[in-house]
């Protein structure tokens, strides 16, 4: 239902108005739990070893937790919420191990060579948030788990498209090698940030690629309840706008990283109010 790539969970619902009170523990604990796992693999001067190590000390943890005893120190704020939230919320234990091992993934693997390769990546990496909120707010059809995983892969891909200036400089190529040789763009272009007609043409294509995807799984706004569905209609429209931002640059988004600003509230407000559910014979098109 919801994600962004973890480094930047700075639109995920932790404090949100729209988000249920009885709810804001359980989803912090899956906030914390994330963050913390991602800030292994990545913040920091560890050298890869360290990180895997530590990575598996961490799934060590929540193998513990998830059978029943009690965290360590080392991570008891984090395992500790998310022990009770497991016992509260009966959360699939497959997904949180997913989401480790995208994190552990991270450490290894800078390069994918084609969409296939880097949609398992956003699988392991993105999905597994949107079916636990999905799981928390009680909504656990194939329909529904499927335009989830739709929109949480779209906001991942568009966090990679958003940031390729920030993610080049540490040597991370999240743009498959294929969508690069169709465009005739090269890895080491990339990397030295070279911004050309090439690179603009490609990023176009990854920028419609991603819209195409959030709106497949759109109609999700509107078969869950309440506050979930406001809450997921901000991220269906912040992700859109980033790309509308992109786009705003004529795709040079190798060059400078596109930023939401204060300003940019009201019209994703008034487009999130304006979401219609597809019409009937255009929603039979579709399924």
């Amino acid at each position: 239902m919801l994600a962004v790539s973890v480094d930047h969970y700075e639109n995920f619902p932790v404090a949100s108005l729209l988000c249920p009170p009885r709810l804001r523990p359980a989803v912090a604990a899956i906030y914390w739990f994330a963050r913390t796992a991602d800030d292994i693999a990545d913040e920091g001067d560890a050298p890869p070893g360290q990180r895997i190590a530590d990575l598996a000390d961490y799934r060590a943890q929540l193998n513990a937790v998830i059978g029943g005893s009690q965290a360590s120190q080392r991570w008891a704020s984090v395992f500790g919420p998310l022990q009770q939230a497991i016992r509260d919320h009966d959360f699939p234990p497959s997904l949180l191990h997913d989401l480790l091992s995208a994190f552990e993934q991270d450490v290894v693997k800078h390069d994918y060579v084609d969409r296939a390769d880097l949609l398992d990546y956003c699988r392991r990496s993105a999905n597994p948030v949107g079916r636990l909120l999905l799981h928390l707010y009680g909504v656990n059809d194939e329909r529904s788990r499927a335009q989830s995983d739709a929109i949480c892969t779209a906001l991942q891909l568009i966090n990679f498209w958003q940031d390729l200036s920030v993610d080049t400089l540490r040597g991370r190529l999240y743009v498959p090698q294929s969508d690069r040789t169709k465009h005739g763009v090269c890895a080491e272009g990339l990397l030295a940030r070279k911004d050309d007609a090439p690179t603009r043409s490609m990023v176009a294509a990854l920028v419609d690629w991603a819209r195409t995807l959030m709106l497949s799984g759109t109609p999700l706004v509107h078969a869950l309840p309440g506050r979930a569905g406001w809450e997921l209609r901000l991220m269906v429209q912040g992700g859109l706008r980033i790309l509308e931002k992109i786009e705003g640059l004529n795709c040079a988004s190798i060059a400078a990283r596109p930023r939401l600003r204060w300003y940019d509230a009201p019209i994703m407000l008034w487009r999130a109010i304006c979401m219609r559910p597809a019409p009937p014979a255009m929603a039979s098109k579709a399924t």
